[in-house]
């Protein structure tokens, strides 16, 4: 063992890359036939549900046996895919005798479609937990997180992984760490396990039935080894569930002998979806909008670039061209406020570049700093289309204003200024509204040839 910079490592995978090693077996080894699987199985599967999950219960036998169950998960991702930055994954060790979770010491895990990051730094943050081991040879052969990967790649447009098996630990250990990553929209947490081994197709549809039943209600105290052979992470995924009240999604339960194989020896699987509690009273497109935003910013301290939304990661209503702004607020305080007021770009791009210049581009402001960045809110206003004012003078166009209602877009020759319906909480009459508009652009009259158009907003905020 090396401490290197503050980080455990072990040696013992070869290099700084964590090679498959089920490719060929469990799925393709070809990156072709591998996209081609994974393209057939998720579009083969009608995603059931509101809302992003924050947890995923899915299996993680070959995809000839328990592909079609573990697609049933994965498709919920499809229409939010762009809003994941992280995925913490947990499976059961079936090759190595283990106490605690085993964290690898590689910077890659590959598969045949390319090399996925670890957040180092997120598995670092465990390292004062006891129950957290670096160990390299609990993850060498292992099957149960190594199967989901091509699914997440196949579905994400960029994301860091943080690996962990899970050996005998009880759930109040695994609930901790899993509290310890919980983080917020961009972080999902995906429990692998399979269902009963080996039994008769009606013997093992019986049980499994009583152990997604059992799931359904978080009694996982009833679920042991025989039920399911993941039951040490996902009894500390349902017991930190149960104590955030979480709501519970069946989404599919068949046995290989619904798929692929004979029915005197099955092995069961089962997958379901978790989500917070207050989910049904949520705008999920909001949520979305502000967790891109969110991501945009911090790329931007990273990379010193907006983050690039891929269009086809995105649902259909999320690329239509958009007017918007999005607004930070540190402390109360204004921090940044940019957009625009014509849909020149698709709506993802809009929320993610105008954070971006927000946060580093606003001329009143200098660039935000990540020491700052934990403290700022975001808002996002979605613009309606312009409608032009026909008024003969200001107080005419005064007395057609809605206050808590109308943005304003005021213009005369270069000079033109907007406020969002937002500002009506900081000025509530249509004359101050007016007046301040005004100096924004630079403007002493409202006489002729001065151009005017209101605009309504759908407003998002943290």
């Amino acid at each position: 063992m090396a401490l290197i910079n503050g980080d455990i490592r072990l040696s013992g995978l070869g290099g700084s890359v964590r090679r498959p090693a089920v490719a060929g077996s469990f799925y393709p080894a070809d990156p072709g036939l591998l996209a081609e699987n994974l393209k057939l199985l998720l579009e083969q599967t009608h995603p059931a549900g509101q809302g992003m999950p924050k947890m995923l219960i899915a299996p993680h036998a070959g995809y000839v046996y328990s592909g079609p169950v573990a697609a049933s998960a994965y498709a919920l991702l499809r229409a939010r895919a762009a809003l994941i930055r992280r995925v913490v994954l947990l499976g059961p060790a079936h090759h190595v005798a283990l106490r605690g979770l085993a964290a690898p010491s590689v910077d890659r895990f590959r598969t045949p479609l390319g090399d996925i990051p670890l957040d180092r730094a997120a598995i670092n943050s465990l390292a004062d937990l006891p129950q957290v081991r670096v160990n390299d040879a609990a993850h060498e052969r292992e099957h149960s997180l190594e199967v989901h990967l091509p699914f997440l790649q196949a579905l994400l447009p960029e994301f860091s992984l943080v690996p962990l098996v899970v050996g005998h630990a009880p759930p109040a250990a695994v609930a901790q760490v899993l509290e310890r990553l919980w983080g917020g929209p961009e972080t999902l947490i995906v429990i692998s396990t399979d269902l009963s081994h080996y039994h008769d197709y009606d013997t093992a549809r019986r049980l499994d039935q009583e152990t997604c039943a059992a799931i359904e209600q978080f009694r996982y105290e009833e679920i042991g080894p025989e039920q399911a052979c993941g039951c040490m992470p996902m009894a500390g995924a349902l017991h930190l569930a149960r104590q955030r009240g979480m709501q519970i999604q069946r989404l599919d339960m068949r046995n290989s002998g619904d798929t692929a194989g004979g029915r005197d020896r099955v092995v069961g699987y089962a997958a379901f979806a978790l989500r917070p509690a207050d989910v049904a009273d949520r705008d999920h497109d909001g949520d979305l909008l502000l967790g891109l935003a969110r991501n945009s910013v911090e790329h931007g301290l990273r990379t010193g670039r907006p983050l690039e939304s891929k269009l086809e990661h995105v649902a259909s209503e999320l690329r239509t061209p958009a007017a918007a702004f999005v607004t930070l607020m540190l402390r109360n305080r204004l921090r940044g406020c940019i957009g625009s007021t014509e849909p020149v770009e698709p709506l993802v791009r809009a929320v993610t570049n105008s954070a971006y210049k927000a946060a580093f581009h606003d001329p009143r402001f200098p660039a935000l700093t990540a020491g700052e960045f934990a403290d700022v809110r975001f808002s996002i206003s979605i613009l309606s289309a312009k409608q032009p004012l026909d008024f003969q003078s200001e107080p005419d166009l005064i007395q057609q204003l809605r206050p808590g209602t109308d943005g304003l877009v005021i213009s005369r020759g270069q000079r033109s200024a907007t406020f969002l319906p937002s500002v009506w909480e900081t000025l509530p009459t249509a004359e101050q509204f007016v007046s301040q508009l005004k100096r924004k652009a630079g403007l002493a009259d409202m006489e002729s040839p001065t151009n005017a158009w209101r605009y309504t907003s759908t407003y998002y905020s943290e």
